[in-house]
């Protein structure tokens, strides 16, 4: 995936969800500044736009012909940084794999599964292990350590401090400011899950992850951001692993995701504490259920039996 065409795609999901909103502005370097890009990628995400039946251009003026759908928007491993494409993808395997502590990991058939370079696999293994949830093993293998309910609380804790830090500097940040339109976008395909959520309830785990990654930009804080990974591999993925009552689970999660948004618009510091507050308690809850009522010294509990 070169990263052009990432930017372009980015680039025109914001554009769709600016659209929907507030409009795309009048000029060409006024779409630039909103969306962050060149005249040049303007152009394409215009050209795109009209292509795609969405507005219709006469010199410098444009028409809008229609709103936006979800199904316009690229979709979101078509958009993202490689880093996040290569988590988002080895957290699915484990997923699908039901994958428990011991399971090995060979780094050149998990880049193969992919689609991507060693190189790029094995710096996420890296960058992943010092959590204590992976550990390298000879010749290119890794193995899957166990996760009990100290690391738990412990984990608890400081995504609740980080993302209660993060969640208001999202609300503070200035109205043009391109994680607006990429909130936008999230709540297009909350609402999209919503109306399906019968039958695609299963797909919240990835929608998830992204939401509160976006909300974690928001802080600028390296190590805020960094330690995401251990939060979206615990948080967004090890709970999934308990079926028990998975939909409604997940459908509480969305109404939450919505309310939380819709806090965040509203730029009220309390609102946004209090949307907060209820998702994390919600998360906290959930993720608890899933490991087994025993003490806080007991045996590493397994995240994963089948090879990833």
């Amino acid at each position: 995936m070169s990263r052009q065409n990432t930017t372009f795609k980015d680039a025109y999901n914001r554009a769709l969800s600016l659209l929907a909103g507030e409009g795309l502005g009048a000029s060409e370097p006024e779409i630039g500044r909103a969306l962050g890009v060149s005249r040049t990628t303007v152009r394409a995400v215009l050209q795109r736009l009209e292509d795609a039946g969405l507005i219709a251009r006469s010199g410098r003026s444009r028409t809008v012909l229609r709103a936006p759908v979800p199904g316009d928007y690229f979709a979101a491993a078509e958009t993202d940084p490689l880093s996040e494409v290569i988590e988002r993808s080895f957290m699915r395997r484990l997923l699908e794999g039901d994958a428990r502590a011991g399971t090995q990991i060979n780094e050149l058939e998990l880049a193969r599964a992919i689609g991507v370079g060693t190189t790029s696999v094995r710096e996420f293994l890296i960058r992943f292990s010092r959590f204590g949830l992976i550990e390298k093993r000879p010749n290119s293998h890794w193995v899957l350590k166990g996760f009990d309910r100290r690391f738990a609380f412990e984990l608890i804790e400081v995504r609740e401090m980080f993302e209660m830090r993060s969640a208001q500097a999202f609300a503070q940040q200035p109205p043009n400011h391109p994680a607006w339109a990429r909130l936008d976008a999230l709540e297009a395909e909350h609402r999209a899950l919503l109306s399906e959520i019968a039958t695609g309830y299963g797909r919240f785990s990835e929608l998830d992850e992204r939401f509160h990654r976006l909300i974690h930009s928001a802080s600028a804080n390296r190590f805020i951001i960094d330690f995401y990974d251990v939060i979206a591999m615990i948080f967004h993925y090890h709970y999934q692993w308990n079926k028990q009552d998975e939909r409604r689970r997940n459908e509480r999660a969305v109404l939450e995701h919505l309310d939380y948004v819709a806090a965040l618009k509203a730029r009220d510091p309390a609102r946004v504490a209090a949307a907060c507050r209820v998702h994390l308690d919600s998360a906290r809850e959930t993720l608890l259920a899933s490991l087994p009522d025993v003490g806080e010294a007991a045996e590493p509990v397994g995240i994963a039996t089948a090879e990833a």
